[in-house]
């Protein structure tokens, strides 16, 4: 299945909570500690136990990067792990220009066999180019995100009275022209400018971060969408998921955060 359907497939089986594996050494179990390998122990318990109801998965490549080597191998394993039947995100905020740019997309899409990748745009259309000739891939552009700091630039009201954050969804919406390859990165937390924007940004992917431990409302969001017929959409989860416990119970409550998460977008998503 190509990257860009197992993506389509999930979201249209109501499938909409990506599991971020944000993993933290210092946050984990201290019985997986003397592990030769703590951190892929840790995923591989993680995925087991939400393999049947998660959407997809993110990887922050800060929390692997930050042990070297090692970490990059247990990315790599974990990814091997997850397999290839569901949708998995690099989250790795690339976007520079030329041949760097086609060195981080040969990384991430032919080395390490991620489904997608979240980017910045700030340098322009050169900076994304060479993701988004992975035909089949899907490209997370950053939009608005879920920081309080987002204001600093994101929310900066242009001389064409835009916010920069909605300059960047109208030229995601023309490069998606393309190949239908491109979505966005909406933090949860900005509801309110979620709502004034859903018609910029059409029919574009979704990824939400910023529900759980940053604040995002499950049931706004949700609500919104509903509201709008709106289903391309992954909710990503990562704190509230993977360290829903520190005991020997750590990934069976893992799956049940998930599975009150899903159940919750049910019960919104039917009501009335």
């Amino acid at each position: 299945m190509k990257s860009i359907d197992k993506f389509y497939s999930a979201v249209t089986n109501g499938k909409h909570i990506c599991v971020g594996l944000d993993t933290d050494i210092e946050k984990i179990p201290n019985h997986l500690k003397n592990s030769d390998d703590p951190i892929f122990l840790f995923n591989k318990s993680i995925i087991d136990a939400t393999r049947a109801e998660a959407a997809a998965y993110k990887l922050n490549f800060a929390f692997y990067e930050a042990s070297g080597i090692e970490g990059l191998t247990s990315l790599k394993k974990t990814i091997e792990y997850i397999g290839e039947e569901i949708f998995i995100i690099a989250d790795a905020k690339r976007g520079d220009i030329g041949s760097t740019s086609a060195m981080y997309a040969k990384s991430v899409y032919d080395y390490f066999k991620f489904d997608s990748i979240t980017l910045h745009p700030y340098m322009g259309y050169d900076s994304v180019q060479p993701f988004l000739e992975y035909k089949d891939k899907l490209n997370f552009v950053l939009a608005l995100t879920s920081n309080k700091s987002a204001n600093d630039f994101e929310t900066l009201t242009l001389s064409t009275s835009e916010k920069l954050y909605q300059k960047v969804i109208a030229k995601v919406n023309e490069w998606n022209k393309q190949f239908a390859n491109c979505g966005i990165v909406f933090g949860a937390t900005q509801i309110e400018q979620l709502q004034e924007n859903i018609q910029l940004i059409k029919d574009l992917p979704i990824l939400l971060p910023g529900v759980g431990a940053q604040g995002g409302s499950l049931e706004e969001v949700i609500t919104l969408f509903k509201q709008h017929h709106f289903t391309p959409y992954l909710i990503n989860a990562s704190r509230s998921i993977i360290y829903a416990s520190n005991g020997n119970d750590f990934a069976e409550k893992a799956a049940e955060e998930l599975k009150k998460l899903n159940a919750e977008i049910v019960t919104l998503s039917s009501a009335q």
